[in-house]
């Protein structure tokens, strides 16, 4: 399994920190690559399409706070991406959502992140009616 992952320049530390941490994960860095300011649409753009081309399985974005990764990876289609902050966000969006791409905050407490990517890998879409369904409607709404 490939992981595409990206930050900001406030998440750069904490990729960093996780790619060398997680030695049997196949990690696709891609992007940022320094703690230099940079404008963090350019990478959540970059994952969001690597994911939906199947260049890599599933997807992890880092920035200061999670939620402009989240926004940004949403605006391309196919990406379901969820900002999670908990182990049970990390399950509830998995399960549910069939999210490919969690988001998170740079501040959030190390070990805590690595159990929330353990748990992301690992748990499977739960494949119910109802939530196929409103995936379903989600993923085809068009704004008129």
């Amino acid at each position: 399994m490939k992981i595409g992952i990206v930050s900001d320049h406030r998440g750069y530390e904490l990729k960093k920190k996780l790619i060398k941490k997680i030695k049997d994960i196949n990690f696709e860095d891609l992007g940022c690559y320094s703690k230099d300011m940079c404008d963090y649409p350019e990478f959540a753009f970059k994952l969001g399409k690597a994911v939906v081309s199947k260049k890599v399985d599933l997807g992890i974005a880092i920035c200061g706070s999670g939620i402009g990764m989240s926004i940004a990876c949403n605006k391309i289609k196919g990406v379901r991406c969820a900002r999670v902050t908990s182990i049970k966000d990390v399950i509830i969006t998995k399960t549910d959502n069939n999210a490919n791409i969690i988001a998170f905050s740079s501040d959030i407490n190390f070990d805590r992140v690595l159990r929330m990517i353990e748990e992301f890998i690992n748990t499977p879409y739960s494949n119910i009616d109802r939530y196929n369904r409103r995936n379903k409607t989600v993923s085809e709404y068009i704004e008129k």
